[in-house]
């Protein structure tokens, strides 16, 4: 955890109906310094997404070898491996050789059309990665608080976040399918 991190707890009612996954989950997520409250909601929606008891979030900005979230073996391998934004090709063949699968969230279209277009055809030797841009309707900022307590709802690949004040709903967009 990053010296200055700021702490925010998190409680995610997850109904999936997508996975048939339905379960609570009390986090608790530091917010580095230099992280903006878009990628902590980020990090925070593809835990959702990805949810299970074994999925944690690692050091990312804080340690390069690590990963936004994880998911690990009782032996220690590495199962899944969830980046955000754009990574480079290095890094993603290095997640790619370290993990069973992999994958990365993409956002800000503006920013994502154009690493994708310049990688896309790089990435094809790559079977174990997905890439998936996450496209939100609304200002998923408005969640954010020391304090979460979201109802999350996923039905046909559709993310519904709600709190008591806003509902804010993201889809998902698969550009690279592994």
């Amino acid at each position: 955890m990053a010296a200055n991190a700021t702490i925010h707890k998190a409680l995610l009612n997850i109904a999936n109906m997508d996975q048939h996954y339905y379960a609570e989950h009390n986090l608790t997520i530091a917010k580095h310094p230099s992280e903006n409250d878009l990628r902590l909601m980020i990090r925070v929606i593809a835990f959702i997404l990805n949810a299970s008891d074994t999925l944690i979030f690692s050091k990312d900005i804080s340690e390069d070898d690590e990963p936004a979230l994880w998911q690990r073996s009782l032996n220690g391998d590495i199962e899944l491996w969830i980046d955000l934004g754009q990574p480079d090709e290095k890094r993603i063949k290095k997640a790619c050789g370290r993990s069973k699968k992999v994958i990365i969230y993409t956002f800000q279209e503006g920013i994502a059309n154009p690493w994708f277009k310049q990688i896309k055809n790089s990435l094809q030797r790559f079977k174990n990665l997905q890439i998936i841009f996450l496209q939100t309707n609304d200002n998923i900022e408005s969640l954010i608080d020391r304090s979460i307590n979201l109802q999350c709802n996923i039905s046909d690949d559709e993310l519904t976040l709600m709190n008591t004040n806003n509902s804010v709903t993201i889809t998902q967009e698969i550009w690279k399918d592994n």
